[in-house]
């Protein structure tokens, strides 16, 4: 056994680091600052941050402003390893509309990349709350509504002034872009950068890999090579390409240029410039060399919360419950009766088991809590009315499954309970990570069955965390039950025979379907 864990831990040893990830800059080493204290900040998008009742920034919002605003100048391209809560959205939306806030003419310069819709919103959201202070406009493209929408809002036909002969060839005159910021997905990106005329990544200054684990993880059409290979063009010169530009065009157009030399960039050399500017992020950012070189980063700084690569919230507290297996949603229930109504995500393994433990829940009499379930077997309309009744606290509860473990960000949550154990260290990060945000407290509670404890705890101390309290629930309440419980499983076997029945129904249907079609055609 020695001998084996001498191996392991010389494989470890083993797995190469980049030279840049050696030596991070540590956030945690930098102070929070009030709005009226930050150099160069925008006294327009002060105001902005004031009604959104931001007083003053987080230590990594600070970090990345120094190296984009402040003495850093954007030089480098930034990896952001931060806890979920610290504030990233912000960190990286703050210096790219203050950057843009001076622009002449609107073009797409600014592209942030989630890998879901419902992050996507959230992330659009805060653009949108402070970009319209200095006059940019914020789009979105994850496939929510039609792409024909879409395209409506996302470009838009010049107005054509009167007494001027314009060239109709010139395609540019007819196509521009409406947002200055896009927020998209990267299945959807692609529909737009194949098919949407009028959509160009030609003058794009800034990309945001938000979740990039993630991202990386997933190929998702090849949204990463795509995007590099259209911004590595030279972009062009208006002016180069319709040499009598300055006769027929407005005098702002001609501001409007991207030539992407290669040269020499405050002591860089051989690169494009004026580059495309890269900020990544995550809470567990991998370090895994071929992945991140599938970004291409320019000497690439990396900002961190401390030595460790895994940190969980400072005021989270971490609870563990040893439960019998076959009654654990006993134990669930009871423990979902303690927290009196006190918002709760609770999380599972997979999105069947969502469906299920949700529906059990319900079958319970007389919880007076109102539980919802949170998964990708709903329609995007269905979760999204049940996240704005759980943000509206209509629902104390939220059933979910791991589409919710990252980014997502809802005001109150207290409590975050696993119902199933992670996996992975990265899951029950990105999972604690939904409650103890910006520097309030939460709990994290996990159900774990006796032949579960070491393995957890073994997990819990790659995030150095050593002090998870067990939580015990009073035998007597599980007791009192038992009645209730045997009735909501009868219950649920009926639904779920209903529901299997309803597919098999539905599939038979479609299947008659295209025989239909087939004989047909073959008539014809």
């Amino acid at each position: 056994m020695e001998e084996a864990s001498e191996q392991n831990q010389k494989q470890k040893k083993s797995v190469p680091v980049l030279p840049w990830m050696r030596s991070p800059i540590d956030v945690t080493l930098i102070d929070e600052c009030l709005l009226n204290l930050l150099p160069f900040l925008d006294p327009r998008l002060e105001v902005a941050l004031q009604k959104m009742g931001i007083t003053s920034l987080f230590p990594v919002q600070v970090g990345v402003w120094q190296e984009t605003i402040g003495p850093g100048s954007f030089e480098r391209d930034l990896c952001i390893n931060s806890p979920t809560g610290s504030g990233k959205t912000l960190a990286y939306a703050l210096p790219i509309v203050q950057m843009l806030s001076t622009r002449a003419v609107r073009c797409l310069r600014a592209l942030v990349v989630l890998p879901t819709r419902d992050l996507a919103l959230q992330v659009k959201e805060v653009f949108s709350a402070i970009a319209p202070a200095v006059g940019l406009s914020v789009g979105l493209a994850v496939g929510q509504s039609s792409i024909a929408d879409e395209i409506s809002e996302l470009i838009k036909r010049p107005k054509l002034e009167a007494g001027i002969c314009y060239d109709p060839e010139a395609p540019l005159l007819h196509l521009q872009s409406s947002v200055d910021i896009l927020v998209a997905t990267p299945g959807r990106l692609m529909d737009h950068i194949n098919s949407t005329n009028g959509f160009t990544l030609e003058h794009l200054s800034y990309l945001v890999v938000d979740e990039t684990d993630r991202l990386l993880r997933e190929a998702y059409q090849s949204w990463l090579p795509t995007v590099l290979q259209l911004t590595r063009s030279s972009g062009g010169d208006l002016r180069s390409l319709f040499p009598h530009i300055s006769t027929f065009l407005p005098s702002t157009f001609g501001s409007l240029k991207t030539i992407r030399r290669s040269g020499v960039e405050r002591g860089f050399k051989g690169k494009a410039y004026p580059r495309l500017v890269k900020m990544v992020l995550s809470a567990t950012l991998t370090q895994d060399p071929s992945k991140l070189a599938q970004l291409d980063l320019h000497h690439p700084l990396l900002l961190t919360t401390g030595q460790r690569r895994y940190r969980l919230p400072e005021r989270l507290e971490s609870f563990q419950l040893i439960c019998e297996s076959k009654l654990k949603p006993l134990y669930l229930v009871a423990l979902l009766q303690t927290l009196q109504g006190e918002k709760c995500i609770v999380f599972t393994s997979s999105v069947e088991s969502t469906h299920r433990l949700c529906t059990l829940l319900n079958f319970f009499g007389d919880l007076q809590i109102k539980i919802k379930e949170y998964s990708g077997l709903q329609r995007q309309s269905v979760r999204s009315k049940a996240l704005k009744a759980f943000r509206a606290g209509d629902i104390q509860v939220l059933v979910s499954s791991d589409a919710m473990t990252r980014g997502m960000d809802v005001e109150g949550v207290t409590n975050v309970i696993n119902y199933d154990i992670p996996a992975y260290i990265k899951t029950y990060i990105h999972r604690a990570g939904r409650t103890a945000r910006a520097g309030q407290a939460g709990r994290c509670c996990t159900l774990l069955r006796k032949d579960e404890v070491k393995r957890f705890k073994k997990m819990l101390q790659k995030a150095d965390n050593n002090s998870c309290l067990v939580y015990s629930v009073p035998s007597d309440s599980i007791e009192l039950l038992r009645s209730a419980y045997t009735s909501a499983l009868e219950k649920l076997k009926e639904s779920v025979e209903s529901e299997s029945y309803k597919k098999r129904k539905i599939k038979f249907k479609s299947s008659r379907m295209v025989k239909r079609k087939e004989l047909n055609n073959s008539k014809v």
